[in-house]
C-alpha cells in the first residue's frame, strides 16, 4: 500500500440508538436500522507528506436495516479551508480508503455502502470535550448536532458511563452521552436524545494506535 497517514484527534458520533447502543456489542440495533452523523476535529495529522492539523469532517450514515446488511447510503463534509491535497487525503480516510483491509472503522462502515454520495466542502464549526462529554457541530443549512453528558434521573446530576474495546477497529474507550442532531444534506437526520459517543480517534492506515 503506497499511502501512510496518521491523524490524531477527537470525534463525536450521534445515532439513533438508545443511550449505550446495543451495536457496539454485536447485537441489534434499538429500532432496526441505523442513521447517523459521525464528526471530527484532527488536532495533528498527515497523509503522506501532506498536514492535515487542524482539519474539521463531517460523516452522515443511513442503512435501511442492520449495518453488517449493508445497503447503506454515506456522504462526507471537509472543512472548506482545506486545499485541494487535503481534501482529496482526507476523503481518501474517512471513505476507508489507501487503509488495510478491515483496520478502520472508516474502511468497516463503507463496506457496507451501496451509496456514495459525493463530497460537500463546507464551513464547519466544531468542538468536542470527551472528558466533559460535550459537542457542538454546525454546518449552516446542513448539520446542527450537540453531544451532552447523561443526567441521573437519580440524583439530576451528570453521569460517566464508558465502553472499553481493546481490539476494536474504532477507538480503545468511548464516553457514552446524549446527543441531538437535524441534518438536511444527501442524508437527513432528526436524532432527539439518542446514543451520544465521545472518543480519542487516534489510527493509521494500519488502525488504531494504542
Amino acid at each position: 500500500m503506497a499511502d501512510r497517514w496518521m491523524i490524531r484527534g477527537t470525534e463525536f458520533t450521534n445515532c439513533n440508538c438508545a443511550w449505550g447502543c446495543p451495536c457496539q456489542f454485536g447485537a441489534k440495533s434499538t429500532y432496526g436500522h441505523c442513521e447517523e452523523v459521525m464528526c471530527g476535529h484532527i488536532e495533528e495529522g498527515n497523509f503522506n507528506d501532506t498536514n492535515l492539523d487542524g482539519l474539521d469532517w463531517a460523516v452522515l450514515m443511513y442503512w435501511p436495516g442492520e449495518v453488517p446488511e449493508g445497503n447503506g447510503t454515506q456522504q462526507a463534509i471537509i472543512g472548506e479551508r482545506a486545499d485541494p491535497a487535503q481534501r482529496e487525503g482526507l476523503r481518501k480516510i474517512i471513505h476507508g480508503e489507501s487503509t488495510a483491509p478491515g483496520a478502520t472503522h472508516f474502511f468497516v462502515y463503507n463496506s457496507t455502502m451501496s451509496t456514495v454520495l459525493d463530497t460537500l466542502y463546507a464551513p464547519i464549526d466544531l468542538s468536542i470535550d470527551v472528558d466533559q462529554r460535550m459537542a457542538s457541530l454546525n454546518i449552516e443549512g446542513l448539520v446542527e448536532s450537540r453531544g451532552t453528558p447523561i443526567i441521573s434521573p437519580y440524583s439530576g446530576k451528570p453521569t460517566r458511563s464508558r465502553i472499553d474495546m481493546p481490539d476494536w477497529p474504532h477507538y480503545t474507550i468511548a464516553e457514552m452521552g446524549n446527543g441531538n442532531t437535524t441534518a438536511r444534506a444527501g442524508v437527513e437526520l432528526d436524532l432527539k436524545d439518542s446514543y451520544g459517543q465521545f472518543n480519542v480517534l487516534h489510527m493509521n492506515q494500519d488502525g488504531v494506535i494504542r
